[in-house]
């Protein structure tokens, strides 16, 4: 079995509020954790993202800090300080330098953007899109539901519904979006109580309101362009300041399934059939 006092090296893809719950379960457990993101992240749950370190240098989300790197040996030395190196690395191509013991896809795209089995000793991909043992060698189900943090070692995770899973007894209707074409800016901020009817945002001149009351648990950063019916927040009915900055249930749940699959196919520990 795999000694996890040598600290396995994981690559996420990725750096939402999803992959870092899949960060925290890994984090706790001794895992070494380099996360790649795009050049301008369009992360809604920012205060509970990693990828906030893209645009701030550094982000902290329960006790875990991240760190910017420009490139693999930066991405050394943040390991080595006992911190997570998030990479502007679309394609994460990093990996062919730091050979990682397990690759998890958590880019959350609904569809397989380029990861494939052979990408690293165990591979795990997050939500529809991945066929578990061709693509990857385990997929983790992502849809709300009896079935949420599931690990399929064959066959595919659930389709997407595109429906907003219930939260607090709301659905679609907690989440904000984009009314138009144009550039967001917050008139709001995460952790705000807001209620039905409250401007929160603009779209250029278009505002964008909330259509419950609750407490503002997401916002997209200001100055970035958006089409129209983009999501840019998210409104939590249960009004409980604390889950703005903690990792959601999903997330855990998600992160949990991710931690088996990899604890499994890394020889940590078995799994029963």
């Amino acid at each position: 079995m795999t000694d996890l006092s040598a600290k396995p090296l994981a690559l996420i893809k990725g750096a939402g509020d999803l992959a870092t719950g899949v960060a925290l379960r890994l984090h706790h457990v001794g895992f070494r954790l380099v996360m790649t993101e795009i050049e301008e992240p369009t992360v809604v749950r920012r205060t509970v993202a990693l990828a906030e370190a893209v645009y701030e240098g550094e982000s902290v989300v329960e006790g875990m800090k991240a760190v910017l790197a420009r490139g693999a040996d930066e991405a050394r030395e943040i390991l080595e300080d006992g911190n997570i190196a998030v990479l502007i690395d679309p394609r994460a191509d990093i990996k062919g330098q730091l050979q990682p013991n397990l690759l998890v896809d958590a880019v959350m795209a609904k569809r397989n953007l380029g990861t494939t089995i052979d990408d690293a000793r165990v591979v795990v991909a997050l939500g529809p899109g991945f066929e578990a043992g061709v693509d990857a060698h385990a997929v983790v189900e992502t849809n709300r539901g009896h079935s949420l943090g599931r690990v399929l070692y064959s066959g595919y995770a659930q389709a997407n519904t595109g429906v907003p899973g219930e939260v607090g007894g709301a659905s679609a209707e907690r989440v904000l979006r984009a009314p138009a074409d144009g550039e967001f800016t917050g008139a709001a901020k995460i952790g705000d109580r807001v209620a039905a009817g409250d401007t929160v945002a603009f779209v250029d001149e278009t505002p964008v309101k909330s259509e419950i009351d609750g407490i503002l648990r997401g916002l997209l950063r200001s100055g970035i362009r958006v089409t129209e019916g983009f999501k840019v927040g998210d409104v939590d009915p249960r009004a409980q300041f604390q889950h703005c900055h903690t990792v959601s249930d999903k997330a855990l749940s998600v992160g949990g399934g991710v931690l088996e699959a990899a604890g499994h196919l890394l020889g940590v520990f078995r799994v029963r059939g």
